[in-house]
């Protein structure tokens, strides 16, 4: 039988659950295969809405549940093919790594992975998931409301930093809502040190994960593996690839823009034992008991004075200041060095704004020093993309001077920018 892709509208507020019938019948493979855009947009047409899948994008013994629009960076919109095997060996990876089924918070907008799986994990185990209405945008206290009316037993939710941040600023109430979780999953964009240590401390059992909409989202807990996922790094270039029952298919029409619609270097294989394999972007480390340390965007490192620098590692080193609450490090052109470290930081309430010098120094403590930024810019919030990964395009052109697209910070944003800083002494591009 031949399945088309249909465009799915996801809504934002408590309306979302009307999508679970959809849902439900593109997971048993007798509805079509679902793509999901938000309510209010287009489906992106890249993705070809509205057409039937391909030959080899649909299998009648394991259907295409849902097609979720992702970017790299190429910026050219990809379809991850994820099907009903994965979607389940997902789910039950992680809940048999969190203790068991468990009623879930829907606090992500569900026309992403992580939302959408908050959705599937409670479609699969029969239960109803509670819903923070995001009509408006993310609201605390309407997650403190909506965690609350959760029903007992085991509950579990999923956020990104950005609002993890925002909960234990609320105050008391919003911290003993996210200590009331026996989980609460936070994905999407790296999170700091420091914040996971807070929410601990508040009693939060918090979770990171690692994963993408390759995967059928977060497949890495707490930097292990889940059940049935494998991890390999390159180790020419740190490459990380992550493999198993997770995987999604592939894409789309391949990759939709490119010639003969190929995927670049090999993103999807399987290996003769029949497991799948996706290639990611990301750098990564596996330390001597397994675990995967996340460096960051192969295409992010910046090349500067000669020296590769991984902003991540650039970024944790600055994240030891007190007065540092969030900061992301980029590089932007430089007719010198090549490139120029830049560190974009939210400063810290009621502490002493940080300075380049410190930041320089807190930086060359820990890593080489031509790693240490060289230019300083304080912000009021960082933009995001998504569901809430930083916007390092926007911060670049923030940071070179270029006219930031509609929808970047605002200039009333920018609370100060120091100079660039001099050239260490002796110290000169690498030729």
């Amino acid at each position: 039988m031949t399945r088309r892709l249909a465009p799915l509208a996801v809504p934002r507020g408590p309306d979302v659950l009307h999508v679970l019938p959809a849902l439900r019948a593109a997971l048993r493979g007798d509805g079509p295969a679902l793509l999901p855009h938000a309510e209010g947009t287009a489906p992106p047409s890249a993705l070809r809405p509205g057409e039937p899948l391909t030959a080899d994008e649909d299998d009648d013994a394991d259907p295409t549940v849902a097609v979720l629009a992702t970017s790299g960076s190429t910026g050219r919109p990809k379809g991850a093919l994820l099907t009903a095997s994965a979607l389940l060996a997902s789910a039950s990876a992680t809940h048999d790594r969190l203790g068991g089924p468990g009623r879930w918070l829907l606090a992500l907008p569900a026309a992403h992975v992580a939302g959408l799986q908050v959705l599937l994990r409670s479609m699969i185990t029969g239960t109803e998931p509670g819903v923070v209405d995001l009509s408006n945008g993310f609201d605390p206290a309407a997650f403190t409301v909506a965690a609350r009316a959760l029903p007992g037993g085991r509950r579990y939710t999923a956020l990104v930093p950005t609002q993890l941040r925002r909960l234990l600023d609320t105050g008391r109430a919003a911290r003993a809502a996210l200590a009331g979780f026996d989980a609460v999953l936070v994905g999407g964009a790296a999170t700091a040190g420091a914040l996971l240590a807070e929410a601990r401390t508040a009693g939060v059992a918090v979770v990171t994960t690692y994963g993408m909409s390759e995967t059928c989202g977060g497949c890495v807990y707490d930097g292990v593996p889940l059940g049935g996922v494998r991890v390999e790094v390159d180790a020419a270039d740190g490459r990380v690839r992550l493999g198993g029952p997770v995987v999604a298919r592939g894409y789309r029409h391949g990759l939709p823009g490119l010639p003969g619609g190929t995927v670049p270097n090999g993103a999807f294989t399987t290996d003769p034992a029949g497991t799948r394999w996706f290639r990611t972007d990301d750098a990564g480390r596996l330390g001597p008991d397994g675990v995967l340390e996340v460096l960051g965007r192969l295409d992010d490192v910046i090349v500067t004075g000669g020296v590769k620098v991984a902003p991540g590692a650039v970024e944790a080193a600055i994240l030891h200041l007190p007065e540092v609450r969030e900061v992301v490090v980029v590089g932007v052109p430089d007719a010198e060095w090549g490139e120029r470290v830049v560190a974009v930081v939210v400063p810290a309430p009621g502490l002493p704004e940080p300075t380049l010098d410190g930041v320089r120094a807190a930086v060359g403590e820990r890593l080489d020093r031509q790693a240490a930024p060289r230019q300083l810019l304080l912000v009021d919030r960082l933009p995001l993309r998504g569901p809430g990964k930083p916007d390092r395009a926007r911060l670049r052109a923030l940071a070179s001077g270029a006219t930031p697209d509609v929808g970047a910070p605002a200039a009333a944003d920018i609370t100060a920018a120091a100079a660039v800083a001099p050239e260490d002494a002796g110290g000169r591009p690498a030729g």
